[in-house]
């Protein structure tokens, strides 16, 4: 037993450290100007994030939590980056994903229900990366390209990391996994369009 919970907080650690290494190039890059995080996206992600991390400790997950929490705040410091460095072409459906974000922590609150915002987060989180993905389309070069292929490869470690098994621990790692899979490919195939 005590070899797997070492196993898992090293599996941990490492993902906590590519979460804060990912981030570096995408700093950098923000501050250079060359990437543009998208302000609705960034808040969205910082509450469904938060959201999903309390989850997370609340369905068993221990370990896993990490990289989430320090990944929440990493989120919430673009976000406030956003306002002077992104882009802010906020649209109607931002506004209502905004609203279903602020929505699930409501339900959790007055339902007493993790899974269902758990669920909910997941979802809304997934809708959250549609105007990066959007962005990365036409503008394949406003994205760092590193950090999105690192936040893939911390959430497999995370769920790696997680004690426990089941879906407040795994739903919205998953979706993660799939949405920064998704960024991953439109920004590297955009890319090779453009060239």
């Amino acid at each position: 037993m005590l070899g797997f919970i070492n196993f898992k907080f090293i599996i941990a650690i490492v993902a906590t450290s590519l979460t804060v290494i990912g981030y570096i190039p995408y700093f950098r890059n923000i501050f250079q100007k060359k990437t543009k995080p998208h302000l609705y996206t960034w808040l969205i992600w910082g509450i469904t994030q938060g959201t999903a991390t309390v989850a997370l400790l609340h369905g068993g997950g221990k370990f896993g939590s990490f990289s989430l929490i320090i990944g929440t705040i990493l989120v919430l410091f673009v976000f406030l980056l956003s306002f002077k460095y992104g882009t802010r072409d906020i649209t109607t459906s931002d506004k209502l994903v905004l609203a279903l974000a602020l929505l699930a922590i409501l339900i959790w609150w007055q339902l007493d229900s993790p899974l269902i915002a758990v669920l909910m987060v997941s979802a809304i989180d997934a809708i959250g990366y549609i105007p990066t993905i959007r962005k990365s389309l036409k503008d394949p070069w406003s994205e760092t390209l590193f950090f999105w292929v690192i936040m893939a490869i911390v959430d497999l470690l995370t769920i790696i990391a997680n004690a426990k098994y089941n879906l407040l621990t795994v739903a919205y790692l998953s979706t993660l996994f799939a949405a920064n899979a998704i960024v991953i490919i439109s920004i590297y195939f955009s890319r090779k369009k453009i060239k």
